[in-house]
């Protein structure tokens, strides 16, 4: 060991290592210009391993596969950022402000780590007589000290940084050298499994032994800012979201070419792949907790007590709801809390039953206890909203006020009414309007009348008119509420003497609208998820062997065919989903839990013309809505949205614009005869608005927007773009189009940045800036001059391409154009497909942090991506389809819906308006939940875009759509809806 006196004399540079020992046993730091440990640490490396608690023995210290790292009391300088110096720029002053944010919040999350160490743990293996034994104070602290050795030598490596900034001003380095190790995702992960179980331990203790609840409070009250041991260990687990918010701020205050910027893009990504893995590993023992503690409730001779403890159910939902019960009349009987529990096959409600030492309750989180209310059967379960097929609600009320003897009591009756659930508002609403037809046909005859009378005139009608029509606009604001946060259940009852089934309706309050729209969506994807082809549809080759449960994979939804029977021998071209802005919830139970919108198909045949077929995705099942034949096949499309400045204008200025000048969003399409025409996207309207001709008659390979022009690459190798109009509400289609060479062959596919335009022709990419589309640099994406770039998605600072051969996928960085990454999809498909060695992929999709890649063969895999600003490098296994197609997965796509942001307010935060916005102060912060998803929500704009898929993490996430052919074995598995096209003559099928 180095003598304490040599750290002023040896300073750590270079990237940070961690130390390990080699084949001869020698001690070593990996790091660049670091060859000896920390100078004051001791390293001994333990002779065996182990992952998990040891539950034998009193022994202090746990074997482990990880080096340990004794700091001794002698401690390094604390890093400390020296004067500012002059001339610095804004970034670089931000830079060094987010730097001092960073080492204190290191400094203090290390004090927190030694706090439970010196103030918790130790003491209590050292009291006498033992207020907690070792064995199960040794549960309760796992781990905690190999994070603070892990931390202990970021924060050394820190103060070499911080030392260095003026000169160097790099960190991100660091945080990929420190925290990419799998030593860390170890320590943590044990961590977090273990932190439920500890915290059960500290609440038994709590109210089993006075001896350690006195021994806890005694500790907060002298400790300086009062926080509890729950809130010192809860810290771990809050830490890389803290992380990721100081690195997003660090990024976005460093400009391009900066030495730190590629650094910080890899460290955000190594922190976000982390901070998932220990989300969902919280998430995983969360739901096994919150299953034990239902389970406990339930007699263990009960049918529902085997089904809980069978291995097989997995929670899906759980969220404390108010029930309220009616009466006939409409006026609300009473009202409780309620526990509901939503698993991959049923539904259950229990009470809470809060029974507790208030003062405990301070300590530690003290987890209810439950009684099951009821459960049923998941495909029995139907939601009903408010107004929703008012002829089916009648029915059903009746069958419950008749569902027992003719003779009932008066009692009885309104004991069946209770139940019938909220006032029928809707069937109200309908009355004022029948009721506003009369007194209109009154007011007429009322105007017949020769003589003058009392009370009876024009006045007193028209008054009658506005009165009545007052009462409507607050009924539809009662309807509209209502569909906000009140979710209703039609559940199975008990039959009646006579064995006629009996349905009876609970209506719960959602905390909020978001919680109502995701209980609609889980309800009816779980549904899904229940079907034969989707158990399971895929393979998830995890380390240990296992598949994953369906509804963690993405669900096959709907098959149906792409085109109508007078078109079956049409190819399919391209596919596109122009998304709808809903106002409401609606009067439908689907409405909440499917995409919205219209798909656009086209496709066409060689000599015969194009088609186009748009369905409505606003129901259960979706339908053609409009189908047109064009002049030539179409071979590429691309949605338009509305730019948010013209969305804007245009609301303020809507009654004196002109129509045709607002007809946004739209819908280009590109045929092979050089055609480009221009739709408007507004329901089923299919107005050509603008048509054009490209130069040369050359076919439209593909079509790209930006905010300046609209793309198209075409068959000769041109990329022809097309300018805004004057007005920047349409392109300017009239007018001959700027004309670039981008290379010898076809211009295959485009991609649209921020401030540059990509462009491909052959192996090569042509990089155009964005404004001006003057040519900037180019790079060979692929080495083989035979092999063109067919697919280019962007997610985050990187982009994946595919090729016309081979099987791989490459990522590059969008600033540098770096090769990053290159995956083999073969070697994902080998056990699905023996022998296959011509594999190429077709199509490719970023959405909801995987990244979709439909084949040739049919299959599809899926790969997880990071969802933030770094880099979109493949960070696990993934998942395989197992029902595959027979042809090709040509098209991939995206649907989603928009909703209003006044849908997602609450009553109360409508009644409070914008003063709630202004009585925030400023500069409020808040505290990063423990078991959130890293990111969620970070960039709120004016909509909120509901992405309704089955996400486990997430609030529900878009639909994806993608073209092939179902193979004999089922159709394929997959996330929302797909699109399946068939070879030769047989019917496409969009799934």
């Amino acid at each position: 060991m180095l003598p304490s006196s040599s750290w002023g004399k040896r300073k750590l540079r270079g990237r940070l290592g961690w130390v390990r020992s080699d084949a001869r046993g020698v001690m070593w730091a990996q790091q660049e210009g670091l060859h000896h440990p920390h100078p004051n640490a001791v390293i001994r490396c333990p002779s065996s391993s182990s992952s998990s608690v040891s539950c034998s023995g009193d022994s202090e210290e746990e074997d482990m596969g990880l080096l340990e790292v004794s700091v001794s009391d002698i401690k390094p300088p604390a890093p400390e950022l020296g004067p500012m110096p002059e001339g610095l720029s804004p970034q670089q002053v931000v830079r060094r402000h987010i730097l001092g944010s960073i080492v204190q919040s290191e400094g203090s999350y290390v004090e927190s780590l030694k706090r439970i160490l010196q103030d918790y743990r130790n003491p209590l293996m050292e009291m006498e007589p033992k207020a907690l034994s070792a064995r199960k104070c040794q549960a309760v602290f796992f781990r905690v000290k190999e994070i603070l050795h892990c931390h202990s030598m970021f924060q050394i490596a820190l103060s070499s940084r911080v030392a260095e900034w003026d000169s160097t001003e790099k960190i991100g380095d660091l945080f990929v050298a420190s925290f990419s190790k799998s030593m860390v995702l170890d320590v943590y992960s044990d961590y977090v499994n273990n932190f439920t179980s500890a915290m059960s331990i500290i609440k038994k203790a709590c109210l089993t032994k006075p001896a350690f609840l006195e021994f806890l409070k005694r500790r907060q009250v002298c400790s300086p800012d009062r926080v509890t041991l729950y809130g010192l260990m809860v810290k771990p687990i809050q830490r890389f979201p803290q992380f990721i918010l100081l690195l997003q701020d660090m990024l976005k205050n460093t400009p391009r070419g900066h030495p730190d910027r590629l650094s910080l893009q890899l460290a955000l990504t190594e922190l976000e792949t982390l901070a998932e893995k220990l989300n969902e590993q919280k998430r995983l023992a969360d739901q096994v907790a919150e299953i034990q503690q239902l389970t406990k409730s339930v007699s263990d001779r009960s049918s529902l007590n085997k089904l809980l403890t069978s291995g097989q159910r997995q929670l899906l939902l759980c969220e404390t709801l108010t029930e309220t019960v009616y009466g006939d009349r409409g006026q609300l009987i009473k009202s409780k809390e309620r526990r509901v529990f939503l698993l991959n096959d049923m539904l259950v409600c229990a009470n809470i039953n809060f029974k507790g030492q208030l003062e405990i309750s301070s300590l530690v989180p003290l987890g209810p206890k439950y009684v099951v209310k009821w459960n049923t059967a998941l495909p029995q379960v139907q939601v009903v909203e408010v107004g929703q097929d008012g002829g089916t609600y009648d029915k059903d009320n009746v069958l419950i006020q008749h569902a027992g003897a003719k003779k009932a009591s008066t009692s009885g009756q309104a004991q069946n009414k209770v139940y019938l659930g909220p006032p029928r508002l809707f069937q109200e609403l309908q009355d004022l309007q029948k009721d506003l037809a009369v007194v209109e046909q009154i007011t007429l005859l009322i105007s017949t009348l020769h003589g003058t009378y009392q009370n009876l005139n024009m006045t007193v009608a028209q008054d009658w008119c506005l009165a009545l029509q007052r009462l409507m606009r607050v009924k539809e604001e009662e309807i509209h509420s209502a569909n906000k946060c009140r979710l209703r259940l039609l559940l199975p009852g008990k039959p009646d003497k006579s064995g006629r089934p009996i349905s009876f309706m609970v209506v719960f309050i959602t905390p909020n609208p978001l919680s109502k729209i995701s209980w609609v969506n889980r309800l009816h994807l779980a549904k899904i998820g229940l079907r034969e082809e989707n158990q399971p549809g895929w393979l998830c080759p995890d380390e240990d062997k296992k598949s994953k449960a369906p509804f963690w994979c993405p669900i096959l939804a709907c098959c149906i065919p792409a085109f109508s029977s007078r078109a079956l021998s049409l190819q399919l071209g391209a596919l596109v989903h122009s998304p709808v802005n809903c106002p409401l919830l609606g009067f439908s139970a689907v409405s909440t839990s499917l995409p919205q919108g219209y798909l656009w198909v086209g496709g066409g045949q060689e000599g015969a013309g194009g088609q186009v077929e748009i369905f409505s995705l606003n129901r259960p099942s979706p339908r053609t809505v409009k189908s047109f034949p064009l002049a030539a096949p179409v071979l590429c499309m691309e949605y338009i949205p509305e730019l948010e400045e013209e969305a804007e204008s245009r609301d303020e200025s809507r009654t004196a614009a002109d129509p045709s000048a607002t007809v946004h969003p739209t819908i280009c399409l590109g045929l092979q005869d050089g055609s480009i025409l221009l739709y408007g996207s507004v329901d089923t309207g299919t107005q050509c608005l603008a048509t054009c001709r490209s130069p040369g008659l050359q076919p439209v390979l593909c079509l790209r927007h930006s905010p300046f022009h609209l793309l198209a690459g075409l068959q000769d190798g041109t990329l022809a773009a097309y300018p805004r109009t004057s007005g920047g509400v349409l392109w300017d289609l009239e007018s001959p189009p700027v004309c670039l060479t981008v290379g010898p062959g076809p211009v295959r596919t485009l991609l649209s940045l921020e401030d540059a335009v990509w462009a491909s022709c052959g192996p090569r990419v042509s990089v155009l800036e964005a404004t001006t589309l003057q040519p900037q640099q180019s790079f060979e994406a692929h080495q083989d001059e035979a092999v063109s770039v067919t697919h280019m998605v962007k997610a985050g600072s990187g982009v994946w391409m595919a090729f016309s051969s081979g099987t791989s996928i490459r990522l590059f960085h969008t600033e540098t154009l770096e090769h990053l990454q290159e995956i083999n999809i073969a070697t994902r498909t080998t056990f699905l497909l023996p022998g296959q060695k011509h594999l190429c992929v077709t199509s490719l999709l970023i959405c909801q942090g995987l990244l979709w890649v439909g084949t040739d063969q049919g299959v599809i895999v899926l790969l997880p991506v990071p969802r933030l600003e770094g880099i979109p490098k493949i960070t696990g296994k993934g998942m395989v389809s197992l029902n595959g197609h027979c042809g090709p997965v040509a098209f991939l796509a995206v649907a989603t819906s928009i909703l209003a942001p006044d849908i997602l307010r609450s009553d109360q935060e409508e009644a409070e308006g914008p003063r709630a916005e202004e009585d925030k102060p400023d500069g409020q912060a808040h505290e990063p939940v423990p078991d959130s998803h890293v990111g969620r929500e970070l960039t709120r704009k004016k909509g909120i875009l509901l992405q309704y898929a089955l996400a486990p993490r997430a609030p529900p996430g878009p639909a994806a759509l993608h073209a092939g052919q179902p193979a004999d074995g089922g159709p394929g598995a997959q996330r929302g809806r797909r699109l399946h096209s068939r070879d030769g003559r047989r019917p496409r099928r969009l799934v």
